[in-house]
C-alpha cells in the first residue's frame, strides 16, 4: 500500500475527491439542489478531516460513510453522467481503502439499485469487483448480495454484460476463498484447540469456522445446491442459473483451493456429501445411453448425453481424482469404474473422445496411479481399477480398429452432421495424399484395411486436452478420425513412461540408501548400533512394501499394455510411432526385469523379438525357441484373450532386406522392413542396456538376432564382430554362426573373469568343433583358438606367471581339440600353437606338456598340411625354445619329434625331425650339466611324493639316472626310426643315431652302456635282421612321381639291405670305438657273440651289399686294439701310472697296414666313469677267447658262403667278388690274434674256404667290371687276397716253432690245387659256367639272364706257382717237405700244363710251368738223389718222365699263327729241358731208376729225329720241324752214347739201342723220300718233307763224325753196319732235283771215304 500511503498520494488523493465532488455539484446544481448541497458539505468534511488529523486516511476512513453519503445520492439521480461520476470516485475510495463496512454496506445496496434498473451494468461490475479485491470490509450478508448481484447481470440480455459478469462471478468466487486461505495463514501459528465434529452433524453447524472461512463454505454450499437445481441458502435473490456455469465455479474452486478442502473437515464434508453425490447423479444419462439403441426398446425414454455437461463433469471428476483422492477413495472408485465405461464402443465418439482424455490426464500423474494401485488392486474385494484403465486402453484401441468409426453417427441426431470434414475423409485405405505431385505417407496406423491418421496432439507427458475445452460448444463437437486412437496411444506412451521413471526412480532411492547404510554400517563413527539397525529395519520394511506395490503395478498393467502396444506396433506406418512403441516395450521389459517379473519381462522382449522378424516367420521362430519358456503363459485381459495378433501383411513398410531364412527346410525368401529393423535396432538397446536384467530371456534376445543376422547375410569376421558378408543365394547349407561368433565375443570382454566361464564355455566350444558342418566347426575352432590366444596374452591379476593354474585351464582346451578328428579343426588348433609359440612362447612354463601335447597328437592318418604344421611349431619349439621349457619336458619334445619321423605322409618332415632330433641332442650335449641337475631334482621331489603314496616311481629306463634316461629316450626314438619302413627314413635315423652316440655317448654314466648296448643297439640289429630277411623282393616300379629308383634299390629288400649295412656299421663302430668302456662291463664277452653272431647272419645274408658291409664290420672289430685308458683323465690322481698303449702284434695285410689306437673325439669327459677305480686291464685269457669267437664266426660265414648251392636257377645267390675278397682280406688280421693256436685243422678249413672262395664264378652283366681282359694277365683282388692269406700264413710258419713246420706241405697242397686251375677252371658245384673268352657280354644280351662265368684262373694259376717255386726253394730241405712227396705233388701239377702245351688256356702258362719245373728241378733233384736211399722219392722219376714225354712231344698244334720267331723260341725252351736232362739227370744215372734212365733215351731217341706222322695230309703241310731240338737230343744221345764215361753195361746198352734206333729211322726216312721223289715228277715236294730229308741227312753225317770220333771199342759192330747198309740208299737220292737236298747229300756222302778200304778178312755185316 506503500503507493496509496505516501503524502503525496494521500494529497493527490484529497485533491481528487475535492474535484470530484465539486464536479458532483456543479452536475446536479439545477436538477438535484440536495445533491449539489450535499455535495458541498462534503468538500468542507473532507477539507476539515485533512486539517485536523495527521492520520488522514484512517479519519477518512472512520467517516467514510459521511464521505461517500453525497456519490451514492448521485447515484440515485439514476443519470448515466452522475451515476458514472460517482461510480468512479467511490472506486477512487475503495482503492485506497477508505471505506468503512457500513459504507461498504450502503454502496452494496445501492448498486443492488441500479442493478435492478438496469443501469451502467458494467460499472457496477467494475465497482463490485474493485470493492471485493481491495479490502475485506464485505462480509456475510453483503458479500452474498454482493455475488448474487453479479450473477444477476449474468443473467442479461446483453452479451458483453453476460460474460463481463461471468468473468466476476468467476473472479469473485476466487476472492472469497483467497480471503479464507489468508486468514488460515494468518491464524496458522495459533495453536488452536480442535473442535470435535460429530461425523453427520448438520451441514449448517459452521459456528466452528472463522468468518472468511464461513462466507466461502456458505458460498461453495450454495454453488452445490444451484448445480442440482435448489434453492440456495445464502445467496439470496438469485433468480436464474445454469448448471454449465455452475459446474464451471466448482471446478475452478475445487481446482485452485484444493487446501481449503483437506485442512477443513467442514469442507471435507461438502465434498463427500455434496458434490460427489451431485456428479454421479448428473453422470446417469451417460452411463446409461447405449448409441444405435431405439428408443421403443426401454420402457421410460432414456435422457440423452448432454455435452456440455458431460464434458464439464469430467472436468470436475479429473480435479476430483487429482485433487481429493485421499478423501474420496470410494467416491473415486465410482468415477474411476464410469470413465472406463465411457470408453465403450456403444457410447457416443465424442464422449469416448472426453474420456480418453480425461484418462490421460491421469496417466500423466505416475504418482496417483501408484495409489490406484495401493487403494483398489492390492485391496482384497475391491475393483481392480489401475488394471481396468490399462486394459479399457487397449480394449479402445482394439475396437477403434476392429470396428471402424462410422463418423459422429452418434451426434448426427443432434447436430444433423454427418460429415467427417475435411481432407481425411479421403479413402481411408490409401492413406496417400497427393501433394504438388509428390506422394508424402501421412503417419498412421494401418490394420486389416483400417487406416486411422496419428495426429500430433500433445507434447510428450502433458495431457493438454482438446474437448475437455470445449466450454463455449453446446453441440458435441465432430471429432476428426484418429483423433481417439492419437490420444490412447499417448495413453499408452505417457502411463509407460510415468510408472517406470517414478518406480525407476525410487527403486534408485532405495539402492543408494542401502548403499550408504552399509556404507554408514561398516563406518565406526555411528553413535549407537541400536538406532543402526533400526533405521535398517524401516528400510527394509518401506522397501518392501514398496516392492510389492511396484510389483503389483506392472503386473496390472503388462498385459493390457502389450496387447495394445503389440497390436498398435503392428499398424504403425511412422517411424516416429514406431519408435516410441518400441521404447515403450523396452522400457517396460526393462522394468519387469529389474523388478524380477519373468514372465511379463519375457512376454515384452518375444512381443520385440517378434516385430524384429518377417511377419510369418516370427510365429515359427519365436514359438519354437521359446515354446519351453513361455508354453504356460499365454495371458488374458478381463477375459479377452490377448494372444498376440499376427502381424497382418499386406504393410505398407519399406522392404530394407531380403534374404534367406534360417530354417532346417529351405523356405524361400524372406524380407525385412525398415519396421523390423527398428525392432531389431530396439532389440539391441535392450540386451545393450538392460543386459544385467534379463536373465533367460536372452535365450529370446539371441535367437532372434541369430535369425536376423542369418536373414541379413551378416557373417562373423574376427574377434567374433559381425560384418556383411556375400549374400546367400538360394538356400544355403550353410548353418547360422551367431551364437558362436557372440560367444566368442562374450568370451573376449569377460577375460578378466574368465575363470568362471572357461570350462562351460571352452567345453560348448569343443562340441561345436565337432559339428559335422564344417564351417561351423571351422568357426567353433576359430572362436576356441581366439579365446586361448586373448586368455594368454590378457593382462591377468597376478599374471599368469604366477598362477600357473589358471595357465593350464587356459590351454587345456587346445589340448581336448586333439580328440576331435576333423583336419580342418587340427588345423586351427596348430594355427594357435603356432600363434602361442610366437607370442608366448617364453612364458609357457608348466603349459608345455599341453602345448607339445598337441603336436604329438597329430596322427599319420590325418593329411599333409596338418602334419607340416604341426611339425613347423615343433621346428619352432626345437629351434628356439629348449633353454626355456622346464627340463622335465625335454623328453616329451623327444618323443614329438621321434613321431613325426614316423609320420609317412610327407618324406621331408620325417627326415627333417631326424635332423631336430639330432639338434635336440646337441642342445642336451651343450647344456648336459644344467639339464642334469634340474632333473635329478625334479627326480628327488618325485620320488619323494611316490614315497609318500606308497607307490613305485615308474619312468623308463628306470635305473638309469634321469639325464642318462633321456638320452635312452633319444636313442630309443631314434632306434623305431631306423626300422621305418621308407628307406630315407632309416637311413637318415641311422646316421643319425650312431652320429649321436659317437658323439655325445660319453656324457652316459658307465653302467648305462649296458642298456644301450642291449637295449637299443642289438634290439636294433635284431628288429633290422628280421625287417631285411622278410622284406619283399617284388620290383618297385618307381618312387611314386615320376623319380627312377636305382636298379640296386628298387625293392623292398634291397631298400633294407641298406639300413641293415648302416645299423650293423654302425654298432660295429661304437664296439671298436668305445671298446674300453664296454669291456669293463660284466657280459662283453656275451654282447661280443652277439655282434658276431649279426655279422654272421649278414654275411650270410643273400644281398651282395649287406654280405660286404658285415665283412666290413667284421674287419672293423678286429682292428681293436687292446682297451687302453685315456692318458689325461682330468680326475685320475697323478700318483697313477697310465699304461702306455699297447699294439696286439703287428697288423699287416693290404688294407690293414695301420695300427690302432683309440682317441676319443669328445674332449675326455672320462673321468667320471672311473675316477674312483684304479684303471682295468682286462685279461689276454678272455681277449684270445674274443678273437676264437671272431675266427669261428669267420669260419662259418665263410664256409657258408662258400659252399655251392645243390640245384641252379636264375635266383641262385652267388657270392660277389668283393665279398669274398673282404672274407678273405679279414684272416691276416684274425690270424695275427689266434695264430699261438692255429693248428692243422683250422688249417685245413682254412685251406677249405680258401678254395671254395677262389671257385666261386662271377655273373657276366658284373665281368666287365671286375675282369680284366682275357688277354691282361691281371689277378683279381680276391685272388690277391688269397695268396696274401697263405703268405701271411707261411711266413709265420716260418718264423714259427718247429710244431708249425708240418704246415708246409698242406701249404703246397693249396697253392698247386691253385696253379691246376690255370689248365681245368674249378667247378662250381653243378653250376655251368662259361670260360670268359665266350661270355657274352656284349651290349644286345644286356637283359638276358645273368650267365656265369669262370674267372681268368691264368694269372691267379700263374702267380700261386711263382709262390710255390718261391716257397719250394727256401723249403725243399724241410722233413715235412720230404716226407710229405711234396716235389712229386709240384711235379704232378705241372704235368697237366705242360702236356697241354699249345692247348693251355694261355701259353704262358706253360712256359711258366716250364721255367718252374726247371728251377724246381734244379733244387729238387739233388735232395731227391740224397735221400735216394730211402725211397721217398720212387714214386716221383715215373711222373717226371711222363712229365717230360708229354712236354717235349705234345698232342697239342701250335696254332697257325705262330711266327718263325715264336717258333724259334719255343724251340728254344726245348732245349733248355733236353740241357736240363743232359746236365742234371743224365750224369747223375747211377742215382737214378733205370726205367727211368731208358725213358730218358728212347725220348732223346724220339726227339733226335723229328719224324712226321706217317699219314701225311695237305692239311699238316705247315708243320715245322724242330732243327735246333733234333740237333740237341741227336748229340745229347751221341753224347751219353759214346761217353767213355759208361759206368754200367746197361748205360751202354741204352746207348747202342738208341743208336741202331736212330739209324732205322734215318733209312726209313731216305727210302720214304725216294719214293715221293719218283712220284712226283716235275713238281716240288712240300717244304718240310724237303727240310726233313735234309735234316736225316745232317744227321747221319753227325753221326758218322760222333761216331769217328768215340773210341772204337765202344762202338758196337752192328752199329756200323747200319751205316754202312745206310750208303746205297743215299746214293739212290742223287737223282732229287732239290739244290739243298743235293749240298746236304753231298755233305752226307763225304764221311764215308773212311769206309772205303779193302776189305777185311771178316767184316760182319749189319742187319736191318
Amino acid at each position: 500500500m506503500s503507493g496509496t500511503n505516501s503524502p503525496e498520494a494521500v494529497k493527490k488523493l484529497l485533491e481528487n475527491m475535492q474535484s470530484d465532488l465539486r464536479a458532483l455539484s456543479l452536475e446536479c446544481r439545477k436538477k438535484f439542489p440536495p445533491v449539489k448541497e450535499a455535495a458541498e458539505s462534503g468538500i468542507i468534511k473532507v477539507k476539515t478531516i485533512a486539517a485536523r488529523n495527521t492520520e488522514i486516511l484512517a479519519a477518512l476512513k472512520e467517516n467514510s460513510s459521511e464521505v461517500v453519503q453525497p456519490f451514492l445520492m448521485g447515484c440515485g439521480t439514476k443519470e448515466p453522467k452522475i451515476t458514472q461520476l460517482c461510480l468512479a470516485a467511490i472506486q477512487r475510495l475503495m482503492s485506497h481503502e477508505v471505506v468503512s463496512e457500513t459504507a461498504a454496506g450502503n454502496i452494496i445496496n445501492m448498486l443492488w439499485q441500479l442493478m435492478e434498473n438496469s443501469l451502467e451494468e458494467l460499472k457496477l461490475l467494475q465497482t463490485v469487483l474493485v470493492l471485493l479485491t481491495t479490502s475485506t470490509v464485505v462480509h456475510d450478508e453483503a458479500l452474498s448480495k454482493a455475488i448474487v448481484l453479479c450473477f444477476r447481470l449474468h443473467f442479461t440480455k446483453d452479451n458483453i454484460t453476460n460474460n463481463t459478469a461471468a468473468a466476476t462471478v468467476r473472479q469473485v468466487v476466487t476472492v472469497v476463498f483467497e480471503r479464507m486461505v489468508a486468514e488460515d495463514e494468518r491464524h496458522r501459528d495459533i495453536v488452536e484447540q480442535p473442535v470435535l465434529v460429530q461425523a453427520n452433524s448438520n451441514r449448517r453447524s459452521v459456528s466452528t469456522l472463522r468468518p472468511c472461512a464461513k462466507d466461502a463454505y456458505m458460498l461453495f454450499q450454495d454453488l452445490c445446491q444451484l448445480v442440482n437445481a435448489d434453492a440456495p441458502y445464502w445467496l439470496v435473490g438469485m433468480t436464474e442459473m445454469t448448471r454449465t456455469f455452475g459446474l464451471e465455479l466448482l471446478e475452478s474452486v475445487l481446482n485452485d483451493f484444493p487446501q481449503v478442502f483437506l485442512q477443513h473437515q467442514e469442507f471435507s464434508f461438502l465434498l463427500k456429501e455434496r458434490v460427489c453425490p451431485l456428479v454421479i447423479k448428473l453422470f446417469s444419462p451417460n452411463i446409461k445411453f447405449r448409441q444405435g439403441s431405439s428408443a421403443s426398446s426401454s420402457p421410460a425414454p432414456v435422457e440423452k448425453p448432454y455435452f456440455p455437461i458431460c464434458m464439464r463433469l469430467l472436468r470436475v471428476v479429473s480435479v476430483l481424482i487429482k485433487q481429493f483422492y485421499s478423501l474420496l477413495v470410494t467416491e473415486c472408485e465410482i468415477f474411476l469404474s464410469l470413465l472406463v465405461k465411457f470408453l465403450d464402443a456403444d457410447k457416443p465418439q465424442w464422449l469416448r473422445a472426453v474420456a480418453v482424455e480425461s484418462i490421460h490426464r491421469l496417466c500423466v500423474q505416475p504418482q496417483l496411479l501408484r495409489s490406484f494401485c495401493q487403494s483398489y488392486d492390492m485391496k482384497q474385494h475391491s475393483t481392480k481399477v489401475f488394471r481396468d484403465i490399462v486394459n479399457a486402453l487397449g480394449s479402445f484401441i482394439q475396437s477403434l480398429f476392429l470396428v471402424p468409426p462410422t463418423g459422429n453417427t452418434a451426434a448426427a441426431n443432434q447436430a444433423g452432421n454427418n460429415n467427417v470434414g475435411g481432407p481425411i475423409s479421403a479413402p481411408a485405405s490409401t492413406g496417400m495424399l497427393g501433394i504438388g505431385g509428390g506422394v508424402t505417407l501421412l503417419p498412421a496406423f494401418e490394420y486389416r484395411g483400417t487406416w486411422i491418421p496419428i495426429l500430433t496432439i500433445t507434447v510428450q507427458g502433458s495431457a493438454k486436452a482438446t474437448y475437455l475445452e470445449m466450454l463455449d460448444k453446446v453441440e458435441p463437437p465432430t471429432i476428426p478420425e484418429g483423433y481417439a486412437m492419437s490420444v490412447a496411444f499417448h495413453c499408452l506412451l505417457d502411463l509407460v513412461r510415468g510408472i517406470t521413471s517414478m518406480i525407476e526412480g525410487e527403486l534408485g532411492e532405495v539402492e543408494t540408501e542401502c548403499q550408504t547404510t552399509t556404507e554408514a554400517a561398516s563406518s565406526p563413527t555411528q553413535s549407537s548400533e541400536q538406532q543402526e539397525l533400526q533405521s535398517t529395519s524401516d528400510q527394509l520394511d518401506t522397501e518392501i512394501v514398496s516392492r510389492a506395490v511396484w510389483e503389483e503395478m506392472v503386473n496390472a498393467c503388462w498385459c493390457g499394455l502389450l496387447a495394445a502396444l503389440s497390436l498398435l506396433l503392428d499398424a504403425s506406418t511412422d517411424e516416429a510411432a514406431t519408435e516410441n512403441i518400441l521404447k515403450a516395450e523396452l522400457t517396460m521389459a526393462a522394468l519387469c526385469g529389474r523388478l524380477g517379473l519373468v514372465t511379463s519381462r519375457d512376454a515384452f522382449i518375444t512381443a520385440i523379438c517378434k516385430g524384429s522378424l518377417p511377419p510369418h516367420y516370427a510365429l515359427t521362430v519365436l514359438n519354437a525357441t521359446t515354446a519351453a519358456t513361455l508354453s504356460s503363459k499365454s495371458y488374458s485381459i478381463q477375459g479377452q484373450s490377448v494372444m498376440m495378433i499376427s502381424p497382418s501383411s499386406e504393410s505398407h513398410q519399406q522392404v530394407v532386406a531380403v534374404g534367406q531364412p534360417l530354417a532346417v527346410q529351405p523356405q524361400g525368401t524372406v524380407m525385412l522392413t525398415s519396421k523390423n529393423i527398428q525392432c531389431m535396432r530396439t532389440l539391441l538397446n535392450l540386451a545393450h542396456c538392460h543386459g544385467a536384467v534379463l536373465g533367460t530371456s536372452w535365450q529370446l534376445v539371441l535367437a532372434t538376432l541369430q535369425h536376423l543376422v542369418w536373414i541379413l547375410g551378416l557373417k562373423p569376421s574376427s574377434g567374433g564382430a559381425l560384418k556383411p558378408g556375400r549374400a546367400v543365394e538360394g538356400p544355403s547349407t550353410e548353418p547360422s554362426l551367431f551364437a558362436v561368433a557372440k560367444l566368442l565375443e562374450t568370451g573376449l570382454v569377460n577375460m578378466h573373469r574368465i575363470e568362471i566361464l572357461w570350462r562351460p564355455l571352452t567345453g560348448h566350444l569343443l562340441e561345436v568343433c565337432q559339428h559335422p558342418n564344417s564351417r561351423m566347426r571351422e568357426w567353433g575352432a576359430e572362436a576356441l583358438t581366439s579365446l586361448i590366444k586373448a586368455g594368454l596374452t590378457f593382462n591377468h591379476d597376478p599374471p599368469l606367471s604366477q598362477n600357473q593354474r589358471l595357465q593350464l585351464l587356459l590351454l587345456n582346451p587346445l589340448k581336448e581339440m586333439s580328440s576331435i578328428n576333423h583336419p580342418d579343426i587340427r588345423l586351427k588348433q596348430l594355427e594357435c600353437v603356432l600363434q602361442i609359440l610366437q607370442s608366448q612362447g617364453d612364458s609357457l612354463g608348466p603349459g608345455w606338456p599341453l602345448v607339445l601335447g598337441v603336436m604329438g597328437a597329430i596322427r599319420n592318418d590325418q593329411g599333409e598340411s596338418l602334419i607340416r604344421t604341426a611339425f613347423q611349431c615343433l621346428q619352432l619349439v626345437v629351434t628356439d625354445f629348449l633353454p626355456t621349457m622346464p627340463c622335465t619336458c625335454l623328453q616329451i619334445v623327444v618323443d614329438v619329434a621321434g613321431s613325426f619321423g614316423l609320420h609317412n605322409q610327407e618324406l621331408n618332415i620325417s627326415l627333417t625331425s631326424i635332423g631336430l632330433l639330432w639338434n635336440i641332442s646337441d642342445y642336451f650335449f651343450q647344456r648336459g650339466e644344467i639339464i642334469e641337475k634340474e632333473l635329478n631334482k625334479e627326480e628327488a621331489a618325485q620320488q619323494k611324493q611316490a614315497e609318500e603314496k606308497g607307490v613305485v616311481l615308474n619312468r623308463p629306463f628306470h635305473p638309469a639316472p634321469p639325464f642318462d634316461c633321456l638320452w635312452l629316450c633319444l636313442y630309443a626314438k631314434l632306434g623305431e626310426l631306423c626300422v621305418d619302413p621308407r628307406p630315407a627314413v632309416r637311413k637318415s635315423a641311422g646316421q643319425t643315431l650312431f652320429s649321436t652316440i659317437g658323439a655325445h655317448g660319453t656324457l652316459l654314466q658307465h653302467s648305462t652302456w649296458h642298456t644301450v648296448i642291449w637295449k637299443v643297439l642289438f634290439h636294433l640289429l635284431d628288429r633290422v635282421r628280421e625287417s631285411s630277411t622278410t622284406a619283399d623282393k617284388e620290383k618297385i616300379e618307381s618312387g611314386g612321381g615320376n623319380i627312377l629308383i636305382h636298379h640296386s634299390r628298387d625293392t623292398a629288400e634291397k631298400q633294407w639291405a641298406e639300413t641293415w649295412v648302416l645299423t650293423l656299421a654302425g654298432v660295429a663302430r661304437i664296439f671298436n670305438t668305445r671298446r674300453y668302456l664296454l669291456q669293463p662291463l660284466g657280459d662283453f664277452s656275451r654282447a661280443w657273440d652277439v655282434l658276431l653272431d649279426h655279422i654272421q647272419s649278414a654275411a650270410l645274408s643273400k644281398n651282395n651289399e649287406v654280405s660286404l658291409a658285415a665283412l666290413k664290420s667284421f674287419q672293423e672289430i678286429l682292428q681293436i686294439v687292446s682297451p687302453v685308458r685315456d692318458s689325461d683323465k682330468p680326475e685320475t690322481p697323478p700318483a697313477v701310472n697310465v699304461p702306455v698303449p699297447v699294439l696286439i702284434g703287428s697288423i699287416s695285410g693290404p688294407s690293414l697296414s695301420r695300427p690302432f689306437v683309440r682317441t676319443d673325439s669328445i674332449g675326455e669327459r672320462l673321468g667320471r666313469y672311473s675316477s674312483s677305480e684304479p684303471p682295468i686291464v682286462t685279461d689276454e685269457l678272455e681277449d684270445l677267447n674274443l678273437w676264437w669267437a671272431a675266427w669261428n664266426t669267420w669260419y662259418r660265414i665263410g664256409s657258408e658262403s662258400t659252399k655251392p648251392p645243390i640245384t641252379f636257377d636264375k635266383l641262385t645267390f652267388i657270392p660277389s667278388q668283393p665279398f669274398l675278397t673282404a672274407l678273405i682280406q679279414i684272416f691276416p688280421a684274425l690270424y695275427q690274434h689266434i695264430k699261438t693256436g692255429f693248428n692243422m685243422d683250422d688249417l685245413q678249413k682254412l685251406g677249405v674256404i680258401l678254395h671254395s672262395a677262389v671257385s666261386v664264378p662271377i655273373s657276366s652283366d658284373a665281368s666287365p667290371f671286375i675282369l680284366p681282359s682275357y688277354t691282361e694277365a691281371v689277378l683279381t683282388s680276391l685272388q690277391e687276397a688269397v695268396l696274401t692269406a697263405l703268405d701271411v700264413l707261411q711266413k709265420a710258419i716260418c718264423i714259427g716253432p718247429e710244431n708249425m713246420q708240418i704246415m708246409y706241405p698242406a701249404i703246397f697242397d693249396q697253392l698247386l690245387a691253385f696253379v691246376e686251375f690255370s689248365c681245368k677252371p674249378p667247378q662250381y658245384g653243378q653250376l655251368e659256367t662259361k670260360h670268359i673268352a665266350n661270355a657274352k657280354y656284349n651290349q644286345i644280351q644286356l637283359f638276358a639272364p645273368a650267365e656265369w662265368v669262370a674267372l681268368n684262373y691264368v694269372p691267379f694259376a700263374e702267380r700261386s706257382l711263382e709262390v710255390v717255386v718261391d716257397l719250394y726253394q727256401k723249403t725243399a730241405c724241410h722233413k715235412a717237405v720230404v716226407n710229405e712227396k711234396v716235389l712229386q705233388n709240384i711235379i704232378k701239377t705241372l704235368r697237366v700244363p705242360l702236356s697241354l702245351k699249345y692247348s693251355c688256356p694261355s701259353e704262358s702258362t706253360w712256359k711258366l710251368a716250364v721255367s718252374s719245373l726247371l728251377k724246381v728241378l734244379s733244387i729238387g733233384l739233388p735232395v731227391a738223389r740224397q735221400h735216394a736211399s730211402s725211397g721217398k722219392f720212387d714214386s716221383m722219376w715215373p711222373e717226371l718222365a711222363s712229365t717230360f714225354e708229354d712236354f717235349l712231344f705234345t698232342k697239342s698244334i701250335p696254332p697257325d699263327n705262330l711266327s718263325i720267331q715264336e717258333f724259334q723260341r719255343n724251340e728254344s725252351i726245348d732245349v733248355e729241358v733236353v740241357q736240363l736232362i743232359s746236365t742234371e739227370i743224365l750224369p747223375y744215372a747211377n742215382f737214378i731208376p733205370k726205367e727211368f734212365v731208358g725213358q730218358i733215351m728212347t725220348m732223346l731217341n724220339k726227339g733226335s729225329i723229328h719224324s712226321q706222322s706217317s699219314s701225311f695230309t695237305e692239311a699238316e703241310i705247315d708243320i715245322r720241324l724242330r732243327e735246333e731240338f733234333s740237333k740237341m737230343c741227336f748229340e745229347t744221345l751221341l753224347q751219353f752214347s759214346f761217353s767213355n764215361k759208361v759206368t754200367t753195361p746197361q748205360e751202354g746198352y741204352i746207348s747202342r739201342m738208341a743208336l741202331s734206333v736212330l739209324l732205322k729211322r734215318s733209312q726209313d726216312v731216305l727210302h720214304r723220300y725216294i719214293e715221293d721223289e719218283r712220284l712226283s715228277g716235275k713238281c716240288p715236294l712240300p717244304r718240310q718233307q724237303v727240310t726233313e730229308i735234309i735234316f736225316v741227312l745232317k744227321a747221319v753225317s753227325t753221326l758218322i763224325d760222333s761216331l769217328k770220333k768215340t773210341q772204337p771199342e765202344n762202338v758196337d759192330g752192328n752199329t756200323w753196319a747200319q751205316v754202312i747198309a745206310l750208303y746205297p740208299t743215299l746214293v739212290e737220292c742223287i737223282t732229287c732235283s732239290s739244290s739243298e737236298v743235293c749240298s746236304a747229300l753231298k755233305e752226307a756222302l763225304v764221311p764215308f771215304k773212311d769206309f772205303m778200304q779193302p776189305p777185311a778178312s771178316k767184316v760182319q755185316n749189319g742187319e736191318s
